[in-house]
């Protein structure tokens, strides 16, 4: 597994500065959750599950768990890029600092209020990182790595794998609640916005394109479906 090339260009500095705020807002939002204490995103399910676990902090668990998961690129040939090395240490180490900064939240009206701030945070970070384009995270690139070597859809890949990542975590004792809901529905129309506001070069994100649409390719041997679209990263990434 070989790191892709950063890419150069006139925009290389601001689209370094969106990766590294992105990352640390990312890993601020979802430190955010957790103090809320309302549920946490479906992997934050299972950092928060495995640190109560391991008696590790949340921030270390979420890169060794980033660490693991970029192994599982390499059957896929899923070529790593310096933002997805770089979310598997920055998100966990923000995680931590953010949490060691907040102090636990008591009240419905403040958890509800922090809430709101991590899922918002949450998708502004999501928009900085991913339209600077140096590469997904390692959660979001085994997602897109599956898409294209199984041939089945984005949808049906992210929800299998998020559905196992919440039970595994809920199981191992990982915060699940109304957070976790309101995340899910949240979190691709914000993303989807700011991907517009921090597009690099006035190149604001493309919609999806529909399954005869350009960049269809052929279904894999046995899906129901007449095709799968190739999508660009972030359309991969975002929920469908």
């Amino acid at each position: 597994m070989s790191i892709a090339a950063v890419p150069r260009g006139a925009h290389l500095t601001r689209r370094l500065i969106q990766l590294y705020v992105g990352l640390a807002l990312y890993g601020a939002s979802s430190a955010l959750l957790v103090r809320a204490g309302l549920g946490l995103e479906p992997w934050g399910v299972l950092h928060q599950g495995l640190a109560e676990r391991t008696g590790l902090s949340i921030g270390v668990v979420s890169i060794i768990v980033g660490a693991a998961v970029l192994l599982l690129w390499i059957p896929l040939r899923q070529r790593p890029g310096l933002g997805t090395v770089s979310n598997v240490f920055a998100v966990g180490i923000a995680m931590d600092g953010t949490l060691a900064l907040v102090p636990d939240v008591h009240g419905l009206v403040a958890q509800i209020a922090v809430l709101v701030a991590g899922v918002v945070v949450n998708g502004v970070a999501t928009g900085l990182y991913i339209a600077a384009r140096f590469g997904p995270g390692p959660r979001d690139g085994l997602m897109t790595g599956l898409h294209l070597r199984t041939g089945r859809s984005v949808r049906l890949v992210r929800t299998l794998i998020e559905v196992a990542v919440v039970v595994t975590g809920f199981l191992l004792g990982g915060s699940l609640g109304v957070g976790t809901v309101l995340y899910a529905l949240a979190i691709g129309p914000l993303a989807q916005f700011f991907l517009r506001v921090f597009a690099v070069g006035g190149e604001p994100a493309r919609k999806g394109t529909g399954a005869g649409g350009k960049g269809a390719v052929a279904p894999a041997p046995g899906d129901g479906d007449t095709a799968v679209t190739a999508r660009t990263p972030e359309q991969a990434i975002l929920p469908q």
